[in-house]
């Protein structure tokens, strides 16, 4: 497969979408968000998940065109509910809450829970460093079985876990938007890597049996495997306690036995949302933050690495790259593409001739 542009890449998911019973809100809130994944390099949170979306839309775990519920509204804290359908638009307008929240009081919590996926976090940290605010965001996984083994065990307890922190713009430099899993690698990186038929690297999966494996079909095939922890300890103790603000604060519910496990993806996000400039003058906190990123980079490079970065520079970096020169997408997740259109009523060959 060539590359895709970037608008070809949004008609093409968004007409499946869209026959899928998506409304032209939901359509371009989503195919934008996938999109904005794959532009940025994290081709696990892309439109590779577009055929996962149309399956559960057919048995009817995801909802198509839902409202976020408010249901408690507290000054600065705010709890809201998915009601099972899209994440991306769910957390959009939760994080949209959260930074009228913060720009009114300086500070907002949002609570949100019961969405299907959410896809990138980093995408809500972005939203709000925009406008000039910090975040903090936690999101745990429930609906299928657990993926992530804990420190020392090899039976998986949790799932991927992200965790995103935001810092805005300061002068030249731009925002600083550090999002990662508390796993050595997202599933759907795994994902990526059984499409390409390539392997994994060593450390980050062990089989059925405990042994480590380089493997990615291990993920897909039942008994299951698992992803190990990042950081060893320091990632298994970050993964529970973003179940537990995101489960168990939000009243959403953690991934433990005794919750339903449908195999649906449901997801719970706790933001924390607040204005700086609230914290001193923002001009000096703007300098800090640029003398600080500068310092950073000013470091020599090891062997083999030719500059130091600051997260969220590597997606932007890819976004420039791939805006010019297109999204790849690998022959399976095409495939896969192809087949969910059909699913839909879409003719292989009209969504072919899109791309």
């Amino acid at each position: 497969m060539p590359a895709i542009l970037p608008d070809r890449l949004k008609s093409f998911v968004g007409a499946i979408l869209s026959a899928s019973g998506s409304n032209d809100y939901e359509t371009k809130i989503v195919a934008d968000h996938l999109v904005e994944a794959n532009l940025k390099g994290h081709d696990s949170h892309g439109v590779g998940m577009i055929p996962l979306y149309i399956d559960d839309r057919k048995a009817g775990i995801l909802r198509t065109n839902g409202k976020l519920a408010i249901v408690s509204d507290n000054g600065p804290m705010i709890v809201a509910d998915g009601d099972q359908s899209s994440g991306q638009v769910m957390a959009h307008e939760a994080t949209e809450l959260g930074i009228a929240r913060a720009k009114r009081d300086g500070l907002a919590l949002v609570a949100l829970r019961n969405t299907h996926h959410m896809g990138r976090i980093g995408t809500y940290g972005e939203m709000t460093a925009a406008q000039g605010l910090s975040s903090l965001h936690f999101v745990n996984v429930t609906g299928h079985p657990p993926l992530v083994a804990a420190f020392g065990g090899y039976e998986a307890r949790y799932a991927t876990n992200p965790v995103c922190i935001s810092i805005p713009a300061a002068g030249s430099r731009p925002a600083i938007i550090l999002d990662f899993a508390t796993s050595q690698v997202a599933l759907g990186k795994v994902r990526v890597a059984m499409n390409k038929k390539e392997q994994m690297h060593e450390g980050w999966l062990v089989d059925p049996d405990g042994q480590d494996t380089t493997d990615p079909n291990v993920m897909y095939r039942e008994p299951r495997g698992a992803i190990l922890p990042m950081g060893e300890h320091k990632g298994s103790g970050l993964a529970l306690i973003a179940e537990l603000f995101a489960g168990a604060f939000t009243g959403g519910g953690t991934i433990h036995p005794g919750n339903p496990r449908d195999r649906s993806i449901v997801n719970n996000m706790l933001s924390i949302v607040f204005d700086p400039a609230r914290l001193g003058d923002r001009s000096a906190i703007e300098r800090e933050i640029a003398q600080m990123v500068d310092y950073v980079k000013s470091s020599k490079p090891r062997p083999g690495v030719e500059e130091v970065l600051i997260a969220g520079e590597p997606e932007l970096r890819s976004k420039g790259k791939r805006t010019r020169e297109g999204v790849p997408v690998d022959d399976t997740t095409y495939e896969q593409l192809l087949l969910a259109g059909e699913k839909v009523g879409l003719k292989r060959e009209r969504l072919m001739g899109m791309v």
